[in-house]
């Protein structure tokens, strides 16, 4: 795939410039502002069978997906995840991740859903903002980019979503040299430029994966950053969002 100028990041089809970044108005139809739960799931790689038995889905105010929707797949593949879980709650903001293909993010542009280089209003006061892919890895996985790429992004969406009392990350790849980017042998992966931005601007919350083994919980000062683990072994999370923060929990079906 090749790699957008440094002057303008984007996954190509779809420029992430200034015009690009913008806020959406409260989702009204997703319950009282005083207390929301949302269900946080990533690394579906195409695994849905089991999309119906998230207790919570049915109830929650909406779903967040943090990626990797496919393995390798297009739009057709993702179109299949995104309908399995619109069946069970509308509501859906989503990312592409390092292994879906870039035509997957045209999709959740079409559908009005996509969280790459996007600001969402969840409810009044607090903003959920994301960005999809990875950083750059030795197995050219199909939507990588550079980390320069990463730090632009997150400062533009930073200011498009300043008025906000909490700030909701959403990002395929976590933040280094933390419990969600650890792989087995104990190396640390993830991306300084998302690490970078949560110990200088501290969102309320950093919701990640693409680490399969490192599911977790952990404060980064007064940001949660959280990994749900992969839903393709039936792993995700529960966030919840009231007016004087937000807390997380994983979860796992049996």
């Amino acid at each position: 795939m090749p790699i957008p100028p440094a002057e303008s990041p984007q996954i190509p089809g779809r420029p992430c410039s200034p015009p690009d970044i913008r806020c959406t108005g409260a989702d009204t139809s997703c319950g009282s502002p005083g207390s929301q739960l949302w269900v946080v799931a990533g690394d579906i790689h195409g695994r849905i069978r089991r999309v119906s038995e998230i207790p919570e889905l049915k109830q929650a105010a909406g779903v967040i997906l943090t990626g990797d929707l496919t393995t390798f797949g297009g739009k057709a593949a993702a179109r299949t995840v995104i309908e399995a879980f619109r069946a069970e709650n509308p509501r859906i903001h989503a990312l592409p991740g390092n292994m879906d293909r870039a035509e997957v993010n045209d999709l959740l542009e079409e559908s009005g859903i996509s969280l790459h280089c996007r600001t969402h209003e969840l409810c009044p006061g607090a903003v959920l903002f994301g960005i999809g892919g990875s950083t750059i890895s030795p197995w050219g996985s199909p939507t990588e980019f550079p980390e320069a790429f990463f730090s632009t992004w997150l400062e533009r969406l930073a200011s498009a979503a300043a008025c906000s009392r909490h700030l909701l990350l959403a990002v395929h790849e976590p933040p280094l040299n933390t419990i969600c980017d650890r792989l087995p042998n104990g190396s640390h992966v993830g991306s300084s430029a998302v690490r970078d931005f949560i110990d200088k601007h501290q969102p309320a919350a950093c919701l990640c994966g693409h680490i399969h083994e490192s599911a977790g919980i952990q404060r980064i000062g007064r940001c949660l950053a959280v990994n749900p683990g992969p839903f393709s072994s039936g792993r995700y999370a529960t966030l919840t969002i009231t007016p004087e923060g937000v807390d997380a929990a994983l979860r796992r079906l049996r």
